[in-house]
């Protein structure tokens, strides 16, 4: 039960982490009428939150070793909040240019460590169900979040948006400081360095890898190459989606934030459903190529070949369901990489490990969202510039998928790596 308490706590910390990156989605058009910032900046803002972002996300391996989870997560929900304020006072485009990039660089460590602190609750071969619940925090902050914040941008305004994402992180902060502490798989600060004689659970979770030789592993590379597709088009959806279905679509504002969740709501039920079938395939002896490898390769494959048919997808409501379906197949990858990465790092590294894998998945939102902004820009209508931008991710998609299938074995990289336990 302490485990999912703090898992719990956990997703939470996501949903706070990804509704303040999906605000930026949601106020997109009213600051158009309001403060006159156009589309291009809007890309290009959305982009540049991602490159402390990125760069940040290397400091996770720093921050495990010297802060527990407790204070560390602590730290970084307090600084999303104060990254909220600088809309309140000044409400021009480089404010929310500061905001933003401010903004990236609190969140880049988030991902690992929050990964890292429900691992500690977790073996191995059960990590797969924690980490698609810490993923879908993602969804859940589109499906819940997301319509809440409409309704207060309509109802009081877009700074009261970022007032209530503060009050958020604030809130998150104070029951976390309750609640948080050590799991029995964390790392023992104490415990015997490992040597070749010793094979004891203390070794065990004490031993050190170079991260030069983790990182030149075909899972990590080839993991690293399907993780930066999806998180491209992550960062596609986060920004652009709103703008999307209100200028390309034809939806109204309203209906536009509501249907903000939908490709949230089919990630989170395949993330879930999918990742619980993989770790029960691992207990029951199939192999982690197979079991995440394969399935998160199917994933990208499968997912990005819908979101390249939408151009030729008619109607309204068309296009809709094609970005719901692959962007939520597409999604199964994920936490299935996460789980996988944790699978060839020793405990008192996973959070080094993952951060650097997930600072490098990030720079995909270095590109995607103003890439988005620019195809759009030049195209002869919205709609045409939307679709042609989602296939493009797709295709990328596609390209990810099949080199992670070639390259993804965490059992054969673990066992040359010299990797215990």
């Amino acid at each position: 039960m302490a485990a999912w308490t703090i898992t719990g706590m956990l997703v939470f910390f996501i949903v706070v982490n990804w509704a303040d990156k999906a605000v930026l989605g949601i106020v997109a058009q009213p600051l158009k009428e309001d403060i006159g910032i156009t589309t291009e900046q809007i890309g290009f803002i959305g982009s540049a939150f991602f490159a402390l972002f990125a760069v940040s996300g290397l400091a996770s391996g720093w921050l495990a070793s010297r802060f527990s989870p407790k204070w560390s997560l602590t730290l970084l929900a307090l600084l999303w909040s104060v990254t909220q304020l600088p809309m309140l006072f000044s409400a021009t485009v480089t404010a929310l240019f500061i905001s933003r990039v401010a903004l990236g660089a609190a969140e880049g460590p988030a991902g690992a460590l929050s990964q890292s602190a429900a691992f500690e609750w977790f073996p191995k071969h059960k990590r797969g169900m924690p980490a698609s619940w810490i993923s879908a925090g993602a969804s859940i902050a589109k499906i819940g979040i997301a319509p809440v914040l409409t309704w207060i941008v309509i109802a009081f305004g877009w700074r009261a948006a970022f007032i209530s994402l503060a009050i958020f992180g604030v809130v998150w902060s104070a029951l976390w400081l309750m609640i948080s502490r050590p799991g029995p798989y964390a790392p023992k600060k104490d415990a015997p360095a490992a040597t070749a004689e010793t094979g004891t659970a203390d070794a065990v979770l004490s031993q050190r890898i170079p991260y030069k030789k983790i990182m030149l592993t075909p899972t990590f590379l080839g993991g690293l190459v399907g993780a930066f597709t999806m998180y491209g088009l992550v960062t596609v959806v986060l920004t652009w989606l709103p703008s999307y279905f209100e200028e390309g679509l034809g939806f109204s504002r309203g209906q536009a934030g509501a249907m903000f969740g939908l490709p949230s709501i089919s990630a989170m039920i395949m993330m879930i459903g999918v990742n619980g079938l993989a770790d029960r395939m691992l207990t029951r002896g199939a192999s982690s190529r197979v079991a995440r490898g394969m399935v998160g390769a199917g994933a990208l494959l499968v997912g990005g070949a819908l979101l390249a048919t939408l151009p030729y997808v008619p109607g309204q409501w068309g296009p809709v369901i094609v970005v719901v379906m692959g962007y939520g197949i597409g999604c199964i990858a994920t936490p299935l990489l996460a789980a996988t990465i944790s699978s060839i790092s020793p405990p008192k590294q996973t959070a080094g490990v993952l951060g650097i894998f997930l600072a490098l998945q990030n720079c995909g939102g270095l590109v995607a969202p103003a890439l988005t902004g620019v195809l759009v820009g030049a195209a002869a209508t919205p709609a045409e510039g939307y679709a042609f931008a989602f296939q493009v991710f797709g295709r990328m998609a596609v390209a990810g998928g099949i080199i992670l299938a070639l390259t993804v074995n965490p059992a054969r990289d673990a066992e040359r790596i010299g990797l215990r336990g």
